[in-house]
């Protein structure tokens, strides 16, 4: 909790972010640069998954450059087109032909008009002249010879429709809409919808009934590219059947699939329901909110792009093909000459054939190669903001900056691999820039309030407490770097001195750099135990080590933390020591004193040089009791304040009751044992017998006392404490009993 509670602000800071992208993938701030990082993600990811192979199954009819050379500026006479119509279908044998050009106004070519104007003009007295004209004009009328060559074929004329304030039509769409106007529930749109059109010839749209529009949604975008195309739309208009009409590339898929009829499946919800995909038997295409689907590009486009196979139109309709040389084949007709306007703005090309654009679809479709933007989409969006910004908000806050920098690095590349696996595996789009997006700003904002923020209270923290404090606690202390001040305070702590003993003797048989050397490893090893405990060091003198706990942060077990640091330091001399015996140098020994009570904590000394240290009489004390370990044989003396605050760290024995100088009151000490002397004293019963040897010394039974210390003695004869207890209780029994006797053992040197 107190990381969190210290990384609040950092926290956030790093979640503002992750609400903009939330605002815009609620669509409650829509933000076009984010659409269009969608776009061009889309579009790297398209490109780079591209088949890029020939399907062989489509063809195109390319009305290019060199066809206009030879037959002449577009459009052509319709009896031209009679012959590449008779050509492709009867000869080549194709499956489908489908126009992606339109045939709005009349066919003027043949002259036939103007024979009219002059028969019933300046001719108008030749008699037979107008009948004769009439006579030939089924020959002359080059749209009744293409409507000939369109008849009961496999053929689809393509159309478009329009939008405008006063709705306008031209020409005629086919005599029946592929689905009625009451296909969808009412209440919402499922289809782009138009009040206009234009479209072939009567008498063409009657000899080809089967037509497709061929709108595309350019403006949807925002950018002018085609990403996507409608597969069906909404006509409302006078001039025609109101209903849901086929795009031209749906009318060829049909048509050369038998004219399987559409079903439209809706996404399942409320009253408000989605148009999810359209069905043609088994075939299931998705669809988006306008009934698009997104073009499957095979690669890039053009005559040389590889993808479909183009002809020349000049070469249809010369005839310089080898029959059959289509057989079955899906043909479409378009222009891709600069001149004629055709070349479209598509994720794969800026100047891609608009024809090659439907043949994508079909080639999509007969592959069912398709891809979906599916209606959780905004959901998935919302989920992967969520998931991701409290990941990085929490994450960066509380790592470090290598591992933050790896946490950021890591999200977005899970973020894109989910996202590439279910476009690559499931043919799904679904957005990915917001999330992106957040993920750097997180980041950014996040480091930056770090450097820029906690650095500056940690330095400033460091500046006042980085000699003293360990790092584990400055990073506390960040919670509420304004608590905590070098101003003296007093409070209960606890404070340890450290001496080592025989230091003089040591520094003689060591020369000055190698005894530098010697005191770095030594200091160093026991300032890191008293760093692992929560200590703070005070300072260093000559041979000792001062440290306390309880400050700068309250630590409600000061006493214990003081006690274990200790024991741990007595083990560290003890590595140390085996570690010199190997190496062939003289071994050290060290006496701890702990203290704990009332002591005065902060910035102390003159103007010229200050520390932050502590001060006070329970000081002092803790220094007495270091100077006593070697009377009493022990490497750790503590007071009886700081063993009644620690009572349970480890297993106590009781030293003595003491009087040291420059104090009027017993202070009781005692020494904390090892887990596995700990062990043994408990298993063998020598704690409880040492307990009654001090009762029976503090009565003043001398007798007794030595009676129960000499098994003691026999089990460990070396142990100084008993030694130094029983020349006491022989020395004592000498004496007469003196009723004042406190049983405290008085000292008068430091």
């Amino acid at each position: 909790m107190n990381a969190l509670q210290r990384h609040w602000p950092r926290i956030a800071i790093t979640l503002l972010p992750v609400l903009l992208a939330l605002a815009h993938a609620t669509g409650l701030w829509q933000l076009s640069t984010l659409e269009r990082l969608d776009h061009l993600i889309y579009d790297m990811r398209l490109r780079a998954t591209m088949p890029r192979t020939l399907d062989t199954r489509v063809v195109i009819v390319d009305v290019d450059d060199a066809s206009l050379a030879r037959q002449g500026q577009w459009p052509w006479a319709r009896d031209a087109m009679a012959r590449l119509t008779t050509e492709l279908l009867v000869r080549q044998q194709v499956a489908v032909l489908g126009f992606d050009v339109m045939f709005l106004e009349p066919d003027r070519s043949s002259g036939l008009q103007r024979l009219r104007q002059i028969a019933s003009g300046p001719l108008r007295n030749m008699t037979g002249l107008a009948a004769e004209i009439e006579r030939l004009a089924p020959a002359l009328d080059h749209d009744i010879t293409f409507a000939a060559a369109l008849h009961n074929r496999r053929v689809a004329l393509g159309y478009y429709f329009t939008r405008t304030p006063v709705p306008s039509a031209k020409g005629q769409l086919p005599s029946a809409p592929l689905l009625p106007p009451d296909t969808f529930p009412k209440g919402a749109s499922y289809a782009t919808a138009w009040s206009g059109f234009g479209a072939s010839l009567p008498m063409l749209a009657e000899a080809a009934p089967v037509a497709g529009f061929l709108n595309t949604l350019i403006g949807e975008t925002g950018d002018g590219v085609i990403r996507s195309v409608p597969l069906i739309a909404r006509y409302d208009g006078e001039h025609a059947n109101a209903g849901y009409y086929e795009s031209l590339a749906l009318a060829v898929y049909r048509l050369a699939n038998g004219s399987p009829p559409v079903r439209p499946l809706l996404a399942p919800g409320g009253a408000m329901q989605r148009l999810d995909s359209l069905a043609l038997g088994r075939l299931r295409i998705p669809v988006d909110q306008n009934a698009s689907m997104q073009v499957p590009f095979r690669g890039p486009g053009g005559a040389d792009g590889g993808s479909f196979r183009y002809v020349a139109a000049a070469d249809v309709v010369e005839g310089r093909l080898a029959p059959g040389e289509l057989k079955d084949k899906i043909v479409l007709m378009g222009a891709t000459a600069p001149g004629l306007q055709d070349l479209r703005a598509t994720p794969v090309g800026a100047a891609f054939p608009g024809v090659e654009v439907h043949a994508n679809i079909v080639s999509g479709l007969l592959d069912q190669r398709l891809l979906a933007v599916p209606d959780y989409a905004p959901g998935y969006e919302v989920l992967t903001v969520l998931v991701a910004g409290f990941v990085l908000a929490f994450g960066l806050s509380l790592l470090s900056a290598p591992r933050a920098v790896l946490l950021g690095a890591g999200t977005a590349a899970v973020l894109i691999g989910v996202n590439t696996w279910l476009y690559i595996g499931h043919s799904l789009v679904l957005p990915l820039a917001s999330a992106l997006v957040m993920t750097a700003l997180a980041f950014a904002l996040n480091m930056s309030w770090g450097y820029f923020v906690e650095s500056r209270a940690r330095r400033g923290l460091v500046r006042l407490f980085g000699t003293y404090v360990p790092p584990q606690l400055v990073d506390e202390m960040l919670v509420r770097p304004g608590s905590y001040s070098m101003r003296a305070e007093s409070k209960e702590m606890t404070v340890l001195f450290c001496d080592m003993r025989d230091f003089t003797r040591l520094s003689e048989q060591m020369a000055p750099a190698e005894l530098q050397a010697f005191l770095n490893t030594v200091f160093s090893r026991l300032t890191n135990v008293i760093s692992a405990h929560r200590g703070t060091v005070d300072k260093y003198m000559g041979d000792c080590v001062m440290a306390f706990w309880g400050a700068p942060i309250d630590t409600p077990d000061h006493a214990a933390l003081a006690v274990r640091a200790a024991l741990d330091m007595a083990d560290a001399v003890r590595d140390i020591n085996r570690i010199h015996r190997a190496g062939g140098r003289p071994e050290i020994s060290v006496g701890i004193g702990i203290n704990s009570g009332v002591m005065s904590v902060g910035d102390m000394g003159s103007a010229a040089r200050r520390s932050y240290t502590v001060v006070g009489d329970a000081v002092n004390l803790a220094s007495r009791l270091e100077g006593l370990s070697a009377h009493y044989g022990v490497e750790i003396v503590a007071s009886g304040t700081t063993r009644d605050l620690a009572p349970d760290c480890c297993t106590w024995q009781e030293l003595d009751s003491v009087l040291v100088k420059g104090r009027a009151q017993a202070v009781a000490v005692f020494t904390p044992l090892t887990t596995e002397a700990a062990i043994a004293a408990q298993r063998t019963g020598q704690l409880q017998r040492w307990t009654q040897v001090l009762s029976a010394y503090r009565r003043q039974d001398w007798a007794t006392g030595r009676n129960l210390l000499a098994p003691l003695l026999a089990a460990d004869a070396k142990k100084v404490l008993y030694q130094l207890y029983a020349q006491r209780l022989a020395s004592m029994a000498l004496r007469p009993q003196d009723p004042g006797w406190d049983g405290a053992t008085r000292f008068e040197t430091k």
